[in-house]
């Protein structure tokens, strides 16, 4: 075994522990193994094992049992405990620590960083309770990450991406923090994170004004350590190392401020075919959205009501469907014109392309409804129990059409007409503009 690795060095410091055995810290950990049944304790190896506090070296070296991953267990190839690799399904693993701790063993868990920053302490106590856990830890990622970049951590809030299908935990965030910590996985990695931000938070009119840049730490506490700060489009063409960590930094704010009531005239609209700001006050209200909800928005024109909706939530995930291409364009223009990171703007028609987005808490229907209700089956049956249905009409036939399948299905609901006027100046003083009226149909899925 080469003198300067990793395993080796463990070794060596315990071997100074059994020298030090007639210490009275020795005499004290044995004697609590003796009075005290529990045995199960997490271990923070922070950012170098090979520096790990003596309490911490201590707890190792009088383990029965070692568990955690194999990065982790290479530390610890010398020690004669019994190995345990932690590895997904995670319910096996927890099973048999149960069975050694019945046995009698001590079993110590052992963690990088600090176990309980996204890692497997929160685990283990939700399994085996609070009182039966000891944890000792340690330096996570993120404040040797702040560290280097001299920020104060406690600033930051941070989203893990292991095993994620979409960043939509990472994009609600960054609608509410200005620094964001990232952990990353295979498939979630700089490149990925940073090609989305340029999808939702760019203007492609504007593609020099990034509103976002990425610090990448790479291979941290080692030899091929390297901190680098990027902007959206060098990271999205980088490569980078396996083992990272992402920090997202606002470098600027949204062009236009994300509110309620945002002037008609404020969203880029092909041919002005919006949902004017009274209607959609009406709509939001009867559609009462909240902070986590999952929301289509169907037949979404410029995406007004979803901007809007992503202003009262900023935490969820709001699909934007429009089927005419000059459209989506311009609701990928008001996304990032207003900073609604939440929005996902989706090219498609209304059934076909329904199958591939999350089953909803909330539907919106503002345009498409044909004299079919066909759109309206294949919505209500994804939409979760209990889950809100808002529709507005301008034809008296799609009210007629709306009404009847709600009732041949149970579904309680209400109608309100609006039919809003705005002020005009004429000659010197104010008359006032009729909108067409707009019969909004609100109605709740039975349990």
């Amino acid at each position: 075994m080469p003198a300067g690795s990793p395993a080796a060095q463990c070794r060596w410091g315990w071997l100074s522990l059994m020298r030090a055995g007639a210490s009275s810290v020795w005499w004290n950990l044995t004697q609590r193994r003796k009075e005290n049944s529990m045995a199960l304790y997490v271990v923070g190896l922070g950012m170098d094992p090979g520096t790990l506090p003596e309490e911490h070296e201590e707890r190792i070296y009088l383990a029965q049992v070692l568990v955690g991953g194999e990065r982790q267990l290479a530390w610890y190839d010398d020690h004669p405990a019994e190995k345990i690799v932690v590895k997904a399904p995670v319910d096996p693993i927890l099973d048999t620590i149960a069975e050694r701790l019945k046995e009698g063993k001590e079993v110590v868990v052992v963690a990088s960083g600090d176990p309980l920053y996204f890692g497997i302490a929160d685990t283990l106590v939700r399994r085996f309770g609070q009182g039966e856990v000891d944890i000792l830890p340690n330096i996570s990622s993120l404040q040797a990450a702040a560290a280097r970049i001299k920020i104060p951590w406690q600033e930051v809030v941070s989203v893990s991406l292991h095993g994620r299908e979409n960043m939509g935990e990472l994009l609600s965030m960054l609608m509410l923090h200005d620094r964001v910590a990232v952990l990353t996985d295979r498939r979630n990695i700089p490149s990925a994170i940073a090609q989305t931000l340029l999808e939702r938070a760019v203007d492609e009119d504007a593609p020099h004004k990034q509103p976002f840049m990425l610090w990448v730490f790479e291979d941290m506490e080692s030899d091929r350590e390297r901190v680098t700060r990027y902007t959206l489009d060098e990271a999205a063409q980088t490569s980078f190392s396996r083992l990272n960590m992402v920090l997202v930094e606002r470098t600027m704010p949204p062009p236009d401020e994300l509110r309620i009531g945002i002037p008609d005239e404020e969203f880029s609209c092909e041919s002005r075919v919006i949902t004017k700001w009274p209607v959609r006050a009406v709509g939001l209200a009867g559609l009462g959205p909240v902070p986590g909800d999952v929301i289509w928005d169907l037949g979404a024109g410029c995406g007004a009501v979803s901007i809007e909706a992503a202003a009262i939530i900023r935490r969820g995930r709001i699909v934007a469907v429009e089927r005419r291409g000059g459209r989506v364009a311009d609701i990928r223009r008001n996304v990032a014109r207003f900073g609604a990171l939440i929005v996902e703007p989706v090219h498609g028609t209304v059934p076909e392309c329904l199958d591939e987005l999350p089953d909803p808490d909330k539907i919106f229907i503002g345009g498409g409804l044909s004299t079919t209700s066909e759109m309206l089956e294949h919505s209500a049956a994804r939409l979760s129990p209990g889950g809100r249905l808002v529709i507005h009409c301008v034809l008296l036939d799609t009210l007629a059409l709306t009404k009847a399948f709600l009732k041949q299905n149970n579904w309680p609901h209400e109608v309100t007409l609006i039919h809003p006027s705005q002020s005009r100046e004429l000659a010197g003083d104010m008359h006032f503009k009729a909108y067409n009226p707009v019969f909004i149909i609100s109605a709740n899925k039975p349990e």
